[in-house]
């Protein structure tokens, strides 16, 4: 695994009038369109977009009729090496990719990770990926959470996509199995941020960033309830989080979701069905989005992949010869 040579990017433009009293990132972003606010935001902060050679805040209000200058070194791009993967693509054209991620993949690269990831086999399936940030990912699952993720092919459907996450308009619903019975559904807004003790972890955190999830119940079962819960923001293992901090943490998790817990008189099925569960129950089972190409809203869903479905036919079985 190396990395080639990142490219060094020149831009410059005077601020127009009509765009005084705005802030800084946003300026910036109107000048600069081909690359996103965040990574807009990330040059101004080290310096590398200036405004009048000098450095300022991404909110800094501008007067109008400022040079602002850009200098500054694209994200080196990783060259892992792509590697044939059977993709299960649920949608393909000239901008993105839909695809329905199954348990056990890693999808960047990390430590311990460097091989067998998404990201190897999107790069087989398309190497023109490898000049886009992460290969074109937007946005990610975990390891063992299955179900669909979209990846653009262009800098510019990234740029969109990005924006779209940013602006909470990519619409991400999920289908979780949890421990408990819930009485009903609701919403759920707590910051998310590193575990104070264990940063490993994640928690709820009066620092942490915002973080909302609603969440609905689906199906009742003696002890588990199946629930469909849609982010509104994306933070590192949202949903995993909140469940837990509602004291109904996903079934099989192995980082947030505590004791096993059986029902009253579980027989030997369904004890050796929880046991054996091998993951946290969750499946991203539809997206949405405002296709960049011309703006028209897609969707597309995913089945509950084989494991998740007979772990439910076994509560199911449960409930009715025990109801």
């Amino acid at each position: 695994m190396g990395q080639r040579q990142a490219d060094k990017i020149q831009r410059d433009a005077c601020v127009p009038p009509e765009q005084a009293g705005q802030r800084l990132d946003q300026v910036a972003a109107a000048l600069f369109s081909e690359y996103s606010r965040s990574r807009l935001q990330t040059w101004i902060r080290s310096g590398e977009l200036r405004v009048d050679g000098r450095s300022a805040r991404p909110r800094e209000r501008l007067q109008g009729d400022e040079y602002l200058q850009l200098e500054a070194v694209a994200e080196t791009v990783i060259e892992d090496r792509p590697e044939p993967m059977d993709l299960d693509i649920v949608h393909e054209d000239e901008s993105l990719l839909v695809i329905n991620k199954p348990a056990g993949v890693v999808v960047h690269p990390a430590a311990g990770h460097a091989d067998g990831t998404l990201m190897n086999g999107l790069l087989h399936h398309h190497s023109a990926l490898e000049a886009l940030p992460r290969a074109g990912i937007v946005h990610r699952l975990d390891r063992d959470t299955t179900g669909l993720m979209v990846v653009a092919k262009t800098l510019q459907a990234h740029k969109e996509l990005v924006d779209q996450l940013q602006a909470r308009s990519l619409f991400r619903e999920y289908e979780a199995l949890v421990a408990g019975v819930m009485t009903a559904g609701g919403r759920v807004e707590q910051p998310v941020g590193r575990h104070p003790v264990d940063r490993k972890r994640m928690a709820v955190v009066a620092d942490g960033k915002p973080a909302v999830t609603h969440y609905r119940v689906e199906q009742r079962f003696r002890g588990h309830t199946r629930v469909r819960a849609r982010l509104e923001t994306g933070r590192t293992h949202q949903i995993r989080v909140h469940m837990a901090w509602l004291r109904y943490p996903l079934v099989g998790d192995p980082v947030y979701g505590g004791r096993l817990k059986l029902p009253r008189g579980a027989d030997e099925t369904l004890r050796e069905a929880l046991r054996a569960f091998p993951r946290q129950a969750l499946h991203a089972r539809r997206l949405g989005l405002q296709h960049p190409d011309d703006g028209a809203y897609r969707e597309w869903q995913a089945p509950c992949p084989r494991d998740l479905q007979d772990l439910l036919s076994v509560l199911e079985t449960d409930h009715r010869t025990t109801s």
